[in-house]
């Protein structure tokens, strides 16, 4: 049996995912990627919201996810040059899905 999702009742599963941490905005941000990898892919996705909140985490900042991953920056740390330091760093190495209030990055 499939149930198809829109977007807001996948956002809103995930919002309320008790385990789950996401903003409004980011959840909305998460379900609009996953709904283009199903349009990319021609083939439905299945949600599941536990595997989700495993496989991609919210941040305020580049800066914030590549630190949780032993990033290192070269500039100072409260310099717009370490956030893009940190976004190039996180780019060469994972998914990031921006989005207005933040980014996504599937764990790695």
């Amino acid at each position: 049996m499939i149930q198809t999702l829109s977007t807001a009742e996948a956002a809103y599963r995930l919002r309320h995912d008790d385990y789950g941490d996401w903003s409004v905005a980011g959840a909305y941000a998460m379900v609009q990627y996953l709904e283009q990898l199903e349009a990319d892919a021609g083939q439905p996705l299945e949600f599941d919201e536990a595997a989700i909140r495993c496989d991609y985490s919210e941040y305020e900042t580049a800066l914030d996810a590549a630190l949780d991953y032993g990033f290192a920056p070269t500039a100072d740390p409260l310099s717009q040059d370490a956030e893009a330091e940190a976004r190039v760093w996180l780019a060469e190495r994972t998914t990031l899905i921006d989005f207005h209030g933040g980014l996504i990055i599937a764990a790695f």
